[in-house]
């Protein structure tokens, strides 16, 4: 349990300090002169949108776990402690791979307020945080206290994150190389899931 718990959180913080959702909200406010306030009510709206998205799926994964602890034997053993593994080698894989942030906010410049926004909630909603996903569905095998403690600790800590980051940037405080940023997330998010992959393993 204490696993599960230290590392959503891990993951949490990775996924507030990585630029790839607020990024290119921010990079849109600038071309359109948006205000601070402006930028942070918009920032809020996606990123609700994107924490909504996120904690659905994880509350249905959270049913699937705990209906497959009941009724298969080895889950909690075996299964979920390899889904998590599996996981962790396949974004130590993408570490390797190039990333892109933001790529079709160009098409967004120019367009009117409502509609810019209307985008930005829609790719917010559509693009949930699958890191996260994996465990909520071991948290299924520990009782529901765990898996809200999880949509909790995720929800507070991104929003917080992306709210403080743009603010940060929007007034020039942040000068960071954002691309090394969000590529090095990926091999500490993969090594995160394999350690607490491990560990669960051997604990159950």
């Amino acid at each position: 349990m204490i696993e599960i718990i230290t590392g959503s959180l891990i993951i949490s913080l990775l996924h507030a300090v990585v630029p790839n959702h607020w990024l290119p909200v921010l990079a849109i406010s600038r071309k359109e002169r948006w205000s601070l306030s402006e930028t942070l009510n918009i920032t809020l709206i996606s990123g609700v949108a994107h924490i909504l998205s996120t904690i659905l799926i994880g509350v249905l994964l959270s049913l699937i776990g705990a209906e497959l602890n009941e009724n298969m034997e080895q889950f909690t053993k075996v299964v979920a402690p390899a889904v998590l593994v599996l996981l962790g080698f396949y974004f130590v894989r993408q570490h390797y791979q190039q990333h892109h942030y933001g790529g079709k906010q160009q098409q967004l410049f120019g367009k009117p307020k409502r509609k810019i926004v209307l985008a930005l909630v829609i790719a917010m909603l559509l693009s949930p945080c699958m890191e996260i996903e994996a465990y909520f569905l071991l948290a299924g095998t520990q009782g529901w206290w765990v898996m809200a403690s999880i949509a909790i600790l995720y929800a507070a800590i991104t929003l917080t994150g992306m709210l403080l980051w743009v603010r940060l940037a929007y007034k020039g405080s942040l000068k960071l190389n954002w691309h090394k940023w969000e590529h090095n997330a990926g091999i500490i998010t993969g090594i995160t899931l394999i350690v607490t992959g491990v560990i669960s393993f051997f604990t159950h």
